[in-house]
């Protein structure tokens, strides 16, 4: 009886301390996130920057019909981290996630770096989806997200930055102009035509 009460015991231990590490994770696989977007949540994480119908629908964060080139900007700075971003859009969305932005709230992606996400991008799909306008292209085939869900992983840690798109490696950059600032997730029109739908579910940061 007593070997059994000790081994009973144990498990229970286990079990609940198990739990325990399961819960204080806010990443759905490590510690140390913060989650900005969550579903429905996490408008108020965010500066708005232009005229975008953001608002929570569907399970996430969205706008659409954008005329006027519209961000939500993080109200922390970043030096070096890692983003986890889950986005919807259509062929014709023009979005993207700006980093390191040093002129807030004006937000151009010579004074930042814009991952860009834009399918179907006029001037050249080498700085279309995955890429990053300016400073690195993507190689073909080139990317197709309209109409899916799609994760980005970006990691900025000193002069490098890596874009992983849905698990594909799409861009890599050296380069030490801008080493720190708030992050934007971007709503764009298309051309002179409004933009599509952009959709957040879930945005992630990690300090490095």
């Amino acid at each position: 009886m007593k070997r059994r009460t000790v081994l009973a015991a144990a498990a229970i231990a286990f079990v609940t301390s198990a739990c325990s590490n399961m819960g204080g994770q806010s990443g759905g696989g490590d510690s140390g996130w913060t989650t900005l977007i969550d579903g429905e949540k996490g408008l108020e994480n965010f500066t708005r920057i232009g005229g975008a119908n953001w608002r929570a629908e569907g399970g996430a964060i969205v706008a659409d019909k954008i005329t006027d080139t519209s961000y939500l900007m993080t109200k922390q700075s970043y030096r070096d981290f890692v983003i986890r971003a889950e986005f919807w859009g259509e062929a014709s969305t023009n979005s993207g996630i700006f980093i390191r932005i040093t002129t807030p709230p004006k937000i151009t992606a010579t004074e930042s770096y814009e991952v860009n996400i834009y399918d179907a991008r006029a001037a050249g799909l080498d700085y279309g989806t995955g890429g990053i306008p300016n400073f690195a292209k993507v190689e073909p085939p080139y990317p197709k997200t309209a109409g899916q869900w799609n994760t980005y992983v970006i990691t900025a840690k000193g002069p490098l930055i890596t874009v992983e798109l849905n698990g594909r490696q799409t861009s890599v950059v050296r380069d030490a102009k801008m080493l720190s600032g708030p992050f934007a997730l971007q709503g764009g029109a298309h051309g002179k035509a409004p933009g599509g739908a952009i959709k957040w579910r879930k945005v992630q940061v990690r300090e490095l």
